[in-house]
């Protein structure tokens, strides 16, 4: 079997955001922040605690936002000496835990999620017999390393990650006139969206996605697959968060600011903050 370690996780960050158009003027939404780091930085964390460490962004929209702090990242969380005749850098100590593999993709503005897919794989797969695909704006606490492994067990070509979240209203039963309960929120009972944490074998980028730059991976691609009886779910029942508007991020970032998010459930490894400032793309400590 192949292990967290030696697959690619292509996360798809080329998006528009224009539901979250207050943020997504300034960056790309995977750089909107959550607390002190962007929502990607989480993304990526969430991985890692699995043991995934090669990322591949599939770029687009302000794509040089995230270039430039995936480019200045040892830096910015270091100690470092300029020599300001030569511009040579001496990085005095490495002041974060991240040993990961960042490739960054340009796919190009207007290319839509199956496409982005298909041309990052094209470059980048390599030799990875399955690779994990995800959104810039999802989190999660889910056992990525036990979804993986239930997907390479039941042998599809594509395994989704199946979430049940509560309903964004109430719900009253009745009887007549009466209200015999009032529920906030509730859980729907077995209703299951995408949550968006994917794992595709390699023949799903060779056959299912396409060049074509309006090919959208939740249209023909998934649809096809699912036909062809190619698809399994992997069910998960716990923390599932999508930050589509305003409101979800001022969610999440409650939820960091209390101390124990629940995406990163052992918290005290991510204490430290990042030195570098993602509003603007300037530094401070």
């Amino acid at each position: 079997m192949q292990t967290p370690e030696e697959t690619p996780v292509f996360i798809l960050c080329g998006g528009l955001g224009t539901r979250l158009k207050e943020e997504t003027e300034f960056r790309p939404k995977p750089m909107v922040p959550v607390g002190e780091h962007p929502m990607l930085w989480h993304i990526m964390h969430l991985y890692a605690r699995h043991g995934f460490r090669k990322f591949i962004l599939c770029l687009g929209f302000k794509a040089q936002v995230i270039k430039e702090y995936f480019l200045h990242y040892p830096s910015l969380n270091s100690d470092f000496t300029i020599d300001l005749k030569t511009n040579d850098v001496e990085v005095h100590s490495i002041d974060h835990d991240e040993d990961w593999e960042v490739t960054l993709a340009d796919t190009g503005v207007e290319t839509m999620t199956g496409a982005r897919l298909f041309q990052a794989a094209q470059r980048y797969l390599g030799d990875a017999q399955h690779a994990a695909v995800t959104y810039g704006d999802g989190l999660c606490d889910v056992d990525l390393r036990a979804e993986f492994n239930f997907h390479q067990e039941h042998g599809k070509i594509g395994t989704l990650l199946g979430v049940n979240p509560p309903s964004r209203f109430g719900e009253i039963q009745l009887d007549g006139h009466n209200v015999l309960e009032f529920c906030e929120k509730p859980a729907f009972s077995d209703n299951w969206i995408n949550g968006g944490f994917f794992f595709f074998q390699r023949s799903f980028f060779e056959h299912y996605v396409e060049a074509d730059p309006s090919c959208v991976l939740e249209r023909e691609p998934l649809v096809k697959l699912s036909r062809d009886k190619g698809l399994s779910m992997y069910r998960h029942k716990g923390f599932w968060a999508c930050m589509d508007t305003q409101r979800d991020r001022q969610e999440l970032d409650a939820l960091w600011a209390s101390g124990k998010p629940p995406w990163l459930q052992t918290f005290s490894n991510f204490e430290k903050s990042s030195r570098v400032l993602i509003s603007s793309g300037s530094t401070t400590e």
